[in-house]
């Protein structure tokens, strides 16, 4: 289990996370979403020990990454594929990883085979990679220690359509298998495939968190008209607090005749009134953190 609890981060007078406290479950998919900058990588590098924090903690089944004797063997970590040593090539990346964890070399040639880098692909150097083959020798290296756990941020960055369901059945896989999966990503309809539990973050603090059947189906009701801020004024005069999303929708936990008949009073024309049961998690992302983000962020 990775526990995030009460977490802090400071910067010289500027919050990146503000006591935020979620876990990741093992055997399960924990998609951890946010709008740029709302404080997700920040939170990954607390975690692996990369980022002190100002206050609260990150564990991996209670220990600090940093207190863990070989972290390689307990949690699988990927947060930046351009950060590889360009010079080497990608046999020599695993080799070195390998070595430092006391592996035997014969899980390089596993991991190359499990990731798809070909044998002249492996002895390439890492600066000639396509920014897909660099994430697959960075999942490759997390992946090398057989851990429990893996940490993971925007890891389908520069994948093909291919290479992006392959990452889903990899992660789902290590999952049904007993594995924590903690996966940042801006791939909204990928998370949705793939996730079982959601966190959404905002302005470095939860604005959500649960399963991912449990927040979508709390999404209530979903609307569009000729002026939706004229709609939301609408439902706020008739006592329905509502939000509106910069995608120009309106979303309410009033029942969908109810926002119909306040639309109707107020002289408001719908363009669309449904339950957002169906709506998707682009739409509840965007619900969710319409006042954290700048127009075009989750896009």
């Amino acid at each position: 289990m990775i526990t995030v609890e009460s977490l802090t981060r400071r910067y010289a007078g500027f919050t990146a996370v503000d006591d935020i406290s979620f876990t990741a479950q093992p055997g399960r998919v924990t998609g951890f979403l946010g709008p740029n900058g709302a404080g997700k990588s920040t939170t990954m590098r607390v975690m692996v020990g990369l980022t002190a924090p100002t206050s609260g903690t990150a564990t991996i089944d209670g220990v600090r990454f940093a207190d863990l004797p070989n972290p390689g063997l307990e949690v699988g970590v990927l947060l930046d594929a351009s950060a590889q040593h360009a010079g080497r090539t990608g046999r020599e990346v695993l080799t070195t990883a390998s070595d430092t964890m006391g592996l035997p070399r014969t899980r390089v040639d596993e991991m190359l085979e499990l990731v798809s880098l070909t044998p002249v692909e492996a002895r390439r150097r890492v600066r000639h990679y396509s920014l897909g083959m660099r994430q697959r020798l960075g999942i490759a290296t997390a992946l090398l220690g057989d851990p429990r756990a893996l940490i993971l941020d925007e890891p389908a960055n520069g994948l093909d359509p291919a290479g992006i369901r392959w990452m889903r059945d990899l992660l789902t896989g290590f999952a049904g298998q007993g594995g924590t999966v903690l996966l940042s990503s801006h791939l909204l309809h990928e998370i949705e495939a793939i996730a079982d539990d959601l966190v959404v973050i905002g302005r470095g603090r939860i604005v959500a968190s649960g399963t991912k059947e449990e927040l979508l189906a709390a999404s209530g009701t979903l609307a569009r008209a000729t002026s939706p801020r004229d709609l939301a004024h609408a439902l706020e005069q008739a006592g329905f607090p509502s939000t509106l999303a910069g995608d120009g929708s309106v979303r309410t936990d009033a029942e969908p005749a109810r926002v119909g008949a306040a639309a109707l009073a107020a002289g408001i024309a719908l363009t669309e009134l449904r339950s957002a049961d169906g709506a998707g998690l682009e739409d509840m992302f965007l619900s969710l953190t319409a006042d954290t983000q700048r127009e075009g962020a989750a896009a």
